[in-house]
């Protein structure tokens, strides 16, 4: 158990009262030229068939290059039976993946698992593949900071989709848990081709209360890093999720927690409340920890996701 109480005080009616911080203001041009540079870049796609074996599923393991000719690795899964008319790209936790996920309950879907650069099947020296030293990476370079590279590496995760799959153009999703529903904020706004999400969890919220609030989370190296260095809301506030989500016209379903030992709540919910109007949430009592509730809240949150994305 952690020795501060994971929900901070904050009730939820508190917690829906959370404003994001305002934006930087070259924040729109600065994630719209990255994004109009990463289209630019040839993902050279390419599926090999993997040893996972799924009676629902093909499984590949999935290549594609990323911006900074960064070699990107993950899994693809692809229905064995029925027409595939959606593609959805998969983020991961801090925790990176061992393999694809089988139990997304989103049917005639193409299923992309990108690791994000640095992390486990797209590992590459210098970048440490501990969170503690990761979310650090070049956290004094506004502009070579590893989170933007982990968002390019999304985009570029839809360019491969589309490349490989065409038919599921206008039919793109994207589910985000922690640090992958951070990510996913950070990306949805600038790229239209995704049409639809889930943030479950999602990390990255409200930089400015996140260094003052205790944590197990990756969320702790930055308070130490700027205990001992400062300024490093220079550089984070340009990849606030809060922030970010004020600009996503998507539809968004979030998952948040009321208590979170790792993610504090009041950064998730500050991602929910800047969203626009095609929102939805989910109440979890608690996130990254075992809870009495915590198998039927995973079910109906599941079948949440399955209506949700039943229009895409």
């Amino acid at each position: 158990m952690p020795d501060f109480d994971p929900a901070y005080g904050y009730t939820l009616e508190q917690l829906l009262r959370v404003a994001p911080p305002p934006p930087p203001d070259d924040f729109v041009s600065f994630w719209q030229a990255r994004y109009r540079r990463a289209l630019t870049v040839d993902p050279r796609q390419r599926l090999t068939r993997c040893g996972w074996s799924h009676p629902d599923f093909e499984c590949y393991d999935l290549n594609y290059r990323s911006t900074d000719a960064f070699d990107i690795g993950g899994w693809a899964l692809l229905p064995k039976r029925g027409p595939v008319t959606r593609g959805v790209i998969v983020g991961h936790g801090y925790g990176g993946r061992e393999g694809p996920d089988f139990h997304l309950p989103i049917p005639n879907a193409v299923f992309l698992f990108p690791c994000f650069r640095g992390l486990s099947r797209s590992r590459r020296w210098p970048i440490s593949d501990n969170p503690t030293y990761h979310v650090l990476h070049d956290i004094d370079k506004k502009d070579r900071y590893i989170l933007g590279g982990c968002v390019e590496d999304l985009w570029l995760a839809v360019s491969a989709l589309l490349a490989m799959f065409p038919a599921v153009t206008g039919h793109v999703g994207y589910l985000g848990i922690s640090f992958g529903g951070g990510i996913g904020a950070l990306a949805l706004p600038w790229d239209r081709r995704i049409r639809c999400a889930h943030l479950n969890v999602p990390s990255f919220g409200d930089h400015p209360l996140r260094l003052k609030l205790p944590t197990w989370g990756s969320a702790a190296s930055l308070q130490n890093y700027q205990r001992e260095h400062g300024h490093i809301l220079d550089t984070l506030r340009y990849y606030d999720a809060a922030v970010a989500a004020r600009y996503i016209e998507a539809p968004v379903h979030v998952a948040a927690a009321l208590a979170d030992p790792v993610v504090a709540p009041p950064g998730q919910f500050s991602i929910y409340n800047a969203l626009p109007e095609q929102k939805h949430l989910f109440v979890l009592d608690q996130g990254h920890a075992d809870y009495p509730r915590k198998v039927a809240q995973e079910y109906a949150l599941l079948a949440e996701i399955r209506e949700f994305f039943g229009a895409l």
